[in-house]
């Protein structure tokens, strides 16, 4: 179930992904994998290029599909590759494209960080409110977070005391913010000073959606404008 895309291989990290936003299994079950997603889901690069080859979409489904049939079972196999020697004292990012999308799911997770010590578990999120009741209040030692703008939980989010990220146009706008680029190393998003930027993707159609604007600007303005209808219809 692990494995090691070109992104991350440099950096010496393992990754664990299902289906980005959502997918249909081949048997014909419909899953929601990032319930969260917000202007984020409109420019997800995990939903484009190679992830979405057939060999690849269909793995993810199956890291999905295993969860689901059996849980207990997919946690069972999950530590016992994790245990591998190749592992030990290593990163495993979970989800470069998918994110905590169940209550059990994310226990599950907690669970495998506690069953294998000495591998670091981190993941970007926008499941603020999930990570908030499960998470924060007494976090494996081994699982390190950030929650990444550009979801429907963004209000939650206090850059002061959380620790979170965020997507720039380019590494002299995260300069400017005043922000700390994970440029060096994806681990600095979990690892290094707080708050985090991070560079559009280099799909040419997806940084003219998201122009000059950060993720986080973008689900603001999409919030503000929501209030802004909400209101004018109540008024009618």
């Amino acid at each position: 179930m692990i494995t090691q895309n070109s992104g991350l291989r440099r950096y010496g990290i393992h990754n664990f992904s299902i289906p980005a936003l959502a997918t249909k299994l081949p048997d014909g079950r419909n899953v929601l994998t990032c319930p969260s997603a917000g202007v984020c889901a409109n420019v997800c690069y995990a939903r484009f290029g190679t992830y979405q080859f057939p060999a690849v979409k269909a793995k993810h489904q199956r890291n999905l599909a295993r969860f689901l049939d059996d849980p207990q079972q997919w946690e069972t196999d999950l530590i016992a590759e994790l245990a591998a020697p190749k592992y030990r004292g290593g990163k495993l990012r979970v989800h470069d494209s998918g994110d905590y999308f169940s209550d059990d799911y994310l226990a599950a997770w907690l669970r495998v960080a506690r069953g294998v010590p000495d591998v670091l578990f981190y993941s970007y999120t926008k499941e603020v409110s999930r990570f908030r009741r499960l998470v924060e209040p007494d976090p494996p030692a081994n699982f390190a977070w950030v929650y990444s703008y550009g979801g429907k939980e963004d209000h939650l989010l206090d850059p002061a005391t959380d620790r979170v990220a965020d997507v720039f146009p380019d590494e002299a706008a995260i300069t400017a913010a005043g922000w700390h680029t994970n440029a060096n190393s994806d681990l600095d998003a979990v690892l290094g000073p707080s708050p985090v930027g991070m560079t559009q993707n280099n799909i040419p159609h997806l940084r003219k959606a998201i122009g000059s604007r950060t993720f986080r600007e973008w689900q603001t303005t999409k919030r503000t404008r929501g209030r802004d209808v909400s209101r004018n219809t109540a008024h009618n």
